[in-house]
């Protein structure tokens, strides 16, 4: 049956070598799904005590060569000294992937709180059961403002991929750019989405439409009716005010992906990140 990872591996790429082989170890007992959406992986932050920069993202792909692998890195600059930074997501398949679109979220200035730019790594991807779209979510932090709107840009990008995907229009012939390119309307949001299940913003991403756009579900709420949301963050590791462990991170489907959820459930085990990871089990369809 499908399966589906979402896990942040927290700054991967920039932590000390105890660190970077426990989230290896993670990552190796998360190979065996079909589709793997990673947050906060890194490349060229120092690890702590000035140990060795690495490159997250190159390590991530050498460590799973039988996915296709799809990145992007919203924070992307230069040091002082001209050393690349970056800190982004991947999305890493055994399903061919037809397209790759790479979406900046908003990002309003709020003189209280610190932040960085946020973005959603998109793919397309052809399975058995038919096109699915997939998406791997990082949203920020601190600011609240900030994360209303990126909820907005994701119901925005919801709409315009159903809309989309209801087109006849054949493209241009001739395999050019105009060609026509797959988009699914069929959807999985994964990701690190730093909101609590009754928050304002949680509420504002699964509200209906006032269209015939397919709401959002909670695939949780639908694999464990009635039950609280398992904590997500600070089961091992610590985490800013993770006293009591909280969830911050999500699997979200259209609704016509809801009939399909088999399972859906939290790695408890120590993964080196205050993330752990949800897998996600579909039936075939």
């Amino acid at each position: 049956m499908p399966s589906f990872v979402t896990w942040n591996m927290q700054w991967a790429g920039t932590s000390d070598r105890p660190g970077r082989e426990r989230r290896a170890a993670a990552l190796a007992r998360l190979a065996d799904a079909q589709v793997l959406c990673l947050q906060e992986v890194a490349c060229g932050f120092p690890a702590p005590g000035g140990g060795p920069v690495e490159d997250g993202f190159a390590a991530v792909a050498a460590q799973l060569p039988g996915h296709q692998v799809a990145a992007f890195a919203p924070l992307e600059r230069r040091t002082p000294a001209g050393a690349r930074q970056r800190l982004g997501t991947m999305i890493c398949s055994r399903y061919p992937v037809l397209q790759v679109l790479r979406h900046s979220l908003p990002w309003p200035a709020d003189p209280d709180q610190p932040s960085m730019p946020r973005g959603v790594l998109e793919v397309t991807l052809d399975t058995p059961a038919g096109l699915l779209r997939v998406l791997s979510v990082h949203l920020e932090y601190f600011s609240l403002p900030q994360r209303m709107a990126q909820v907005g840009r994701l119901r925005e990008l919801q709409r315009e991929a159903v809309a989309q995907a209801r087109l006849a229009h054949p493209g241009l012939p001739g395999g050019g750019p105009f060609a026509a390119a797959a988009r699914a309307a069929p959807t999985l949001m994964f990701g690190d989405f730093n909101m609590l299940p009754d928050s304002p913003e949680y509420a504002r991403l699964l509200a209906p439409w006032t269209d015939d756009t397919p709401t959002l579900v909670d695939a949780w709420r639908r694999a464990h009716p009635g039950a609280a949301h398992a904590p997500t963050v600070g089961l091992h590791d610590g985490a800013p005010n993770a006293d009591p462990p909280f969830t911050f991170d999500y699997a979200f489907v259209s609704a016509g992906l809801a009939g399909r959820i088999r399972r859906l459930q939290v790695g408890a085990f120590d993964t080196g990140s205050a993330h752990q990871p949800l897998v996600l089990e579909l039936d075939e369809g």
